[in-house]
């Protein structure tokens, strides 16, 4: 699998081997719907995948997220965060499952999905899970749904930002930890069109 990271396909089946490491990141920027159905599974011993991915929605956007992360060898690591915002009548939803099998022992295995809901009439639906059939485990998972930081933009606000770009500051910063390397100013740009 190498170790490169890269923007990947809205849909593939992964497969990673003894000592392999898979980084995979999404961005979805407003106007674009997309359904995104990866599968991994982790076959060999000290496997590794590390999924980014981030999406902002203004309009009627419909966004899915499924992801199935399989380990199915000792000491493999996985890692999954999704942090997006929600804005106009949008329609997002993850869904992602850790499936942890008997054998695989020393299993580290995390999973997030934070998102930012703009408007009453946007949607998110959250769904992390796992499935744990061993012992020897760390494994996590969660999901928030929020809005913007009252108090945050008050605080900026009373510093002299306008509120616009208090309200920008904020989304960027919620979106930095998911923001491939190379596509800041795009994101930017997407985030300010919000």
């Amino acid at each position: 699998m190498g170790h490169g990271k890269y923007i990947a396909p809205p849909k593939g089946e992964y497969q990673v081997g003894a000592g392999e490491r898979l980084d995979l990141q999404y961005i979805v920027l407003p106007g674009e719907s997309r359904e995104i159905e990866i599968t991994v599974d982790l076959d060999g011993p000290g496997a590794q995948a590390h999924i980014k991915a981030l999406y902002l929605c203004k309009g009627n956007e419909k966004v899915r997220f499924r992801i199935v992360m399989h380990h199915r060898a000792p000491g493999c690591k996985s890692t999954q965060l999704i942090n997006g915002i929600a804005g106009g009548e949008a329609d997002v939803r993850f869904d992602g499952t850790i499936v942890v099998a008997p054998d695989a022992q020393q299993t580290e295995a995390y999973q997030e999905n934070h998102n930012i809901v703009l408007t009453e009439n946007a949607k998110v639906d959250t769904k992390p899970q796992l499935e744990i059939y061993a012992d020897d485990v760390k494994c996590s998972h969660g999901a928030t749904v929020g809005q913007l930081n009252a108090d945050e933009l008050f605080y900026m606000r009373s510093r002299g930002i306008p509120e616009s770009e208090a309200r920008t500051l904020q989304m960027l910063s919620f979106l930095s930890p998911v923001i491939p390397a190379g596509r800041e100013e795009e994101v930017e740009k997407a985030v300010r069109s919000l």
